[in-house]
């Protein structure tokens, strides 16, 4: 191999970013083309003309818009999957450390945003799309219950806690989520995505007493 096959500046590696930034683009002309106008007012020519781009370059990257849909809710999914699993690095933290981390991922900044949350829900609301969101998150949606599971039954065994259901938990938990992501996009005045990490890490305290004496202030 050369020198300049290695170097990030060769024409190949420079097509490879321009293209990756292209599909970049579309996804979040996408984003906000859903969040304006929902899923049967998003079209390819008003997501291009959001982008700056042709529709036929569009075409390229992504042949439908049910594969631009894909590659959207792909996007937002593994962003999240990417936050919370760098909050569970590191050596020796607690299931209580790691739960939090997973918990609060949900309600971070770069998650939570109003164009953001309309996605999720405008997929959550159309029984044609929710085979595109399965194949697209369901994946990811598993990673997480399973990995908050695992972590409640090391929390039930280390207090000895009576009558929790690991799973079973994770499952009132997260719809409990998904609770506060709605009134967040419904009534932003009212929840702020502050103070709904507070109200999520406060039941999982009122839930696990001994692991969680304090929720700390919320960024």
């Amino acid at each position: 191999m050369t020198d300049a096959t290695c170097r990030p500046d060769t024409p190949r590696n420079s097509r490879a970013g321009a293209k990756a930034e292209r599909r970049l683009q579309l996804i979040e002309a996408t984003i906000d083309c859903i969040a304006k106008f929902g899923l049967s007012g998003t079209t390819m020519a008003k997501v291009t003309e959001m982008a700056g781009v042709s529709v036929g370059l569009a075409n390229f990257h992504f042949e439908s818009k049910e594969r631009l849909f894909e590659a959207v809710l792909q996007q937002l999914a593994d962003e999240q999957r990417a936050l919370w699993q760098s909050r569970v690095q590191g050596p020796e933290r607690s299931s209580a450390d790691l739960l939090q981390a997973i918990v609060e991922s949900r309600f971070n900044p770069a998650i939570c945003t109003r164009r953001k949350l309309a996605v999720w829900f405008a997929f959550y609301g159309d029984a044609g799309a929710r085979e595109i969101y399965r194949r697209a998150v369901g994946g990811v949606d598993d990673e997480r219950l399973e990995a908050s599971a695992a972590l409640i039954a090391e929390m039930v065994a280390e207090g000895g806690y009576k009558g929790i259901d690991p799973f079973e938990t994770v499952l009132t938990t997260e719809a409990m989520w998904d609770g506060l992501w709605l009134n967040m996009l419904l009534y932003p005045s009212d929840f702020r995505r502050a103070a709904c990490r507070d109200r999520a890490m406060r039941m999982i305290s009122t839930l696990f007493p001994r692991h969680f004496d304090a929720i700390s202030p919320a960024d």
